[in-house]
């Protein structure tokens, strides 16, 4: 059994994250900052005695240091992180105001860092454990009219890196999925025909899909993987942008 703190984890592929971790008997500790008592409610209907929730800004240093301080009190602590709270906006880089420039990076980017920095002497304390960021197709490729969230994914990529390099040694692996598009509120549902068009699979990806990738990542089965950033894009990634 492993404790796990997932972030973003109230919908999307956090929370079919925090559904697979539970479903394999792991207590799973839910933060965001958007409440859904709904969604919640039936996830302690199921798994009351596994299940926690925070709501919680992880761009914030102030809501870390506290989620930290309430998931040493229920858990005394964790074995698994999955980074996943994230948001992404669009535009032309010259368009961008810089609020959305820093909200984005405080999101995607600076949210790891704190969860990192707060957790990671956890994760030391007990002899190791696992790291999982949700970075994105768009951190290992560019896309049009997204160039701060390329440039935010692109920094968790190799924030993946950095970390499995310096953290190995502690018994941590730190790795990423590098997903494409997938069916959450993230995504348009008006573009989900073109983006399944352009995919080999001819369809974009479930939360699920993405989820059986980090509970992989995050479980002894990758003990051997480290500093890997994952595509998990249908085989997207692999087209050299040839017509067929």
């Amino acid at each position: 059994m492993q404790r796990v703190l997932i972030t973003g984890g109230i919908s999307g592929i956090g929370l079919a994250s925090a559904q697979l971790f539970l479903e394999h008997g792991h207590v799973v500790f839910i933060a965001d900052k958007k409440e859904n008592p709904d969604v919640l409610g039936v996830l302690e209907e199921y798994y009351s005695e596994s299940v926690y929730f925070l709501k919680t800004d992880v761009s914030k240093d102030k809501d870390v240091k506290h989620l930290h301080s309430k998931v040493k009190e229920e858990l005394g602590g964790v074995d698994c992180i999955v980074n996943n709270a994230g948001i992404i906006k669009h535009g032309l880089l010259h368009e961008t105001s810089e609020k959305d420039f820093d909200e984005v990076m405080a999101n995607d980017v600076k949210s790891i860092f704190l969860t990192s920095k707060y957790f990671i002497p956890d994760l030391i304390e007990v002899g190791g454990g696992s790291i999982v960021n949700t970075a994105s197709i768009s951190g290992i490729a560019g896309d049009y009219g997204m160039p701060v969230y390329n440039a935010a994914k692109g920094a968790v990529v190799n924030l993946t890196r950095a970390m499995a390099l310096d953290y190995a040694k502690y018994g941590i692996r730190v790795n990423s999925v590098c997903p494409s598009a997938v069916d959450t509120p993230f995504i348009n549902p008006e573009h989900i025909p073109e983006h399944s068009r352009l995919n080999p699979l001819k369809r974009i990806a479930e939360p699920e899909e993405v989820a059986k990738a980090i509970y992989f990542l995050a479980s002894e089965d990758a003990s051997y993987c480290n500093g890997v950033n994952l595509p998990v894009t249908g085989g997207l990634d692999a087209h050299s942008g040839q017509p067929e």
